[in-house]
């Protein structure tokens, strides 16, 4: 029998904005299951309410099933088992420090990397989709710069947000230059990735122009497939 595929998808947008619902519909047809089981982590904004309605209203209409997973006021107790019913995960933007170490505390990470290892899908936006990487750009320390504390399942660094928020190219191709990050992908705003088995094989953007960018100490270019 074949193993499961890893997968993991990096989105540049979503629900949280309402702007991009293809990208919304590209997330749930990257899983097999014929309803997906959605399970929606908003730990990097302190479990934020209104983010959580959002992640409700926003994906209610299509053909799934919701669910969320809180750390600041956990009623759930065997969180390995809740999210080995998972046929998606789906990480939230916010603090991607804090989110780490939260997690760790509640031994989220190693539920993840067993869910990932099972064939969930893994996701997420922003903070949420940087936290799969080894390292990446952030913004959690009240200016922009490295973070070399993610989980690891996938190779190098992440920026977010690449040609949306002023200075981040500059910034981050700076830090690989210097040896602060490990080369990496820059994800514009309104763009998917998707990965398997450690490998980034399709990209999916609503806008021309906008793209992944395969950013290390000699180049930017965008991305290629199965590069």
């Amino acid at each position: 029998m074949k193993p499961p595929k890893r997968s993991i998808v990096l989105l540049g947008g979503g629900f949280s904005d309402n702007e991009y619902p293809e990208l919304d519909q590209y997330l749930l047809d990257s899983s097999e299951a014929e309803k997906p089981r959605v399970c929606f982590i908003p730990t990097a904004s302190g479990d934020s309410r209104n983010y959580i309605d959002r992640f409700y209203h926003g994906l209610s209409t299509y053909n799934c099933d919701l669910t969320h997973l809180e750390l600041f006021r956990r009623d759930v107790l065997d969180i390995e088992e809740f999210l080995a019913q998972m046929d998606i995960i789906y990480v939230g933007g916010g603090n991607t420090a804090n989110m780490l170490e939260v997690w760790r505390l509640h031994k989220v990470d190693t539920a993840l990397r067993k869910t990932y290892e099972r064939g969930t899908v893994l996701a997420g936006i922003s903070a949420g989709a940087a936290c799969w990487f080894e390292a990446c750009l952030t913004d959690s320390f009240g200016r922009l710069g490295p973070l070399n504390d993610g989980l690891g399942l996938l190779a190098g660094s992440l920026c977010p947000h690449y040609d949306t928020e002023e200075a981040r190219a500059e910034i981050y191709s700076g830090l690989i230059n210097r040896g602060l990050l490990p080369p990496g992908l820059g994800l514009d705003d309104g763009v998917a990735v998707r990965y398997v088995d450690g490998n980034a094989v399709e990209m999916f953007s609503i806008h021309e122009g906008r793209s992944a960018h395969l950013v290390n100490q000699r180049t930017d270019q965008q991305f290629r497939e199965g590069m």
